[in-house]
């Protein structure tokens, strides 16, 4: 489901956004799982994501919000290869629904 029904196209920074974070979410998916995350990387090289890539990064981006009110002990850690913010994720999201994927 997108974030609401009213969601603004995706614009340039959404695109810069996905540009910096698909790279970090394939490295991550391949140690989970080799050969999706091959099929995502190609799918990406080429300009698009299936149904189920498009869902994964979604709900990657969207567990990996730092940007939170939880202290330490209580939500994401900021260690990692990417800082992802609520805008981040929202921005993800758009760009994804501008694409035709239900996020």
């Amino acid at each position: 489901m997108s974030d609401s029904p009213s969601t603004p196209p995706a614009g340039p920074a959404d695109e810069r956004a996905v540009r910096r974070l698909v790279p970090v979410w394939l490295e991550e998916a391949a140690r989970h799982d080799a050969e999706a995350a091959e099929r995502a990387r190609q799918e990406w090289e080429q300009g698009r994501l299936s149904p189920d890539a498009a869902r994964e990064l979604a709900d990657w981006v969207t567990a990996r919000v730092t940007d939170t009110g939880f202290n330490e002990d209580e939500g994401p850690s900021r260690r990692g290869p990417a800082h992802v913010s609520v805008a981040d994720k929202a921005a993800v999201h758009r760009w994804l629904a501008a694409r035709g994927h239900d996020v």
